[in-house]
């Protein structure tokens, strides 16, 4: 269909991967298995579903994958504000991730209302 590294929702998201791992590193080792993990393969399921879906064959199939990448923009938040409630992540990095996260999510939710 296109060239997803073309897209720069595509490439706000991987920013976002690098960001994660960066502050994961720090997260404890107990948590290497659990919240560490769990948000590190959500983060990559973002830019992987823009790219997959940019090799479907169908505005439709292309669309049902940005809002898969959706979710897990979301389930992204999730963790993170999780790991603020444990301690494991500061206000301060929240507030400045934070500004990431939810500009991929509009970034993703206007694509998703173009293709309809």
């Amino acid at each position: 269909m296109q060239d997803f590294k073309k897209l720069k929702v595509w490439q706000e998201s991987r920013e976002l991967v690098k960001e994660i791992y960066k502050i994961t590193e720090k997260f404890p080792m107990n948590e290497q298995y659990g919240i560490t993990s769990q948000m590190r393969r959500a983060v990559t399921s973002i830019s992987a579903n823009i790219a997959e879906g940019c090799g479907k064959a169908t505005q439709k199939e292309f669309r049902r994958f940005l809002v898969i990448a959706n979710g897990s923009n979301k389930e992204v938040e999730n963790f993170l504000i999780i790991s603020n409630d444990l301690g494991y992540v500061n206000g301060v990095q929240l507030g400045e991730i934070s500004q990431r996260y939810e500009k991929i999510g509009k970034m993703l939710t206007s694509l998703i209302k173009k293709l309809r």
